[in-house]
């Protein structure tokens, strides 16, 4: 039996590696002050930055509903496969417990062909236990083996993402630990994780230094054989292009994926991140 992937559109990975991993895609949504629009929709990030800018209320996000999910299941169980659905950090949104709930009103049956992974991560990390878990597929895994693959690749995952501000985080009530750092009446530049919700690593006072400690966790990553690595940003093209450029020399391979990331997990942020991770090479084979 034939496994399907299926996610959520946070983890921006660059549209051929989607089609080509035939990934089967439920998108969350965006509310903006003249209407509401589907992730998937919103094409020119640039423009979406730059309302974001000037906005004197943050747009706010929602999960994809129960329906949205069932639009995507019903075709891929009804051709016979079995599914294995990974989604979005469940401490930051609740559209893996939409899926759940997707999966228990198909009954039974078909609801036994569903796999619901809570990837605990975001953005690139998502991205690439997506890959491991649609390199397992390839490889002729049942759901069970398949959705195992991608709870293997999440705990060997490693992902950063510097910000230029908290204050997006603050805003849109996303912070989580990194509240602590709120009080501080130095100009910081966060580095934070994802695991399961946003997670404070370390403050560095510059842009600079940010950028030079995302370097010095890849190179750890590397020394710990977690070879397929990937970089993701937020309106700042030049300086991650830089990032890889200065990741090659550590890995002597190309990043495994490259991409800008959307207005769901954007409108949280704001403009000007820039993240990195890895996993071992070995989950994509």
């Amino acid at each position: 039996m034939p496994v399907a992937i299926v996610s959520d559109t946070c983890h921006y990975l660059p549209r051929e590696l989607v089609s080509s991993n035939e990934i089967h895609e439920v998108s969350l949504y965006v509310h903006l002050a003249d209407g509401t629009e589907r992730e998937s929709e919103i094409t020119d990030y640039g423009a979406f930055y730059e309302r974001l800018r000037t906005a004197t209320d943050l747009p706010t996000t929602s999960q994809p509903s129960i329906g949205d999910f069932l639009a995507v299941y019903e075709p891929l169980l009804a051709e016979g496969n079995e599914i294995v659905s990974i989604h979005l950090a469940g401490g930051m949104s609740g559209t893996v417990g939409a899926a759940e709930q997707a999966r228990e009103q198909l009954g039974r049956d078909a609801g036994r062909r569903v796999y619901v992974v809570d990837s605990a991560t975001a953005c690139g990390g998502e991205g690439l236990v997506l890959l491991a878990a649609a390199a397992a597929a390839r490889a002729g895994g049942d759901g069970a083996a398949v959705s195992d693959r991608a709870r293997r690749a999440r705990a060997e995952l490693k992902m950063w993402f510097a910000i230029d501000t908290l204050d997006y985080l603050r805003r849109g009530g996303r912070i989580g630990g990194a509240q602590a750092w709120l009080g501080s009446t130095l100009k910081i530049k966060p580095i934070l994780t994802v695991e399961s919700q946003i997670t404070p690593i370390e403050r560095v006072r510059t842009s600079r230094r940010a950028f030079e400690r995302l370097l010095d966790l890849l190179r750890e990553r590397a020394r710990d054989g977690a070879d397929a690595w990937m970089v993701q940003h937020i309106q700042a093209p030049s300086e991650a292009k830089e990032l890889i450029a200065r990741g090659r020399q550590i890995f002597d391979t190309d990043p495994v994926t490259f991409s800008e990331i959307g207005p769901v997990i954007g409108a949280h942020v704001g403009p000007g991140l820039l993240g990195v991770g890895a996993i071992p090479s070995s989950f994509l084979h």
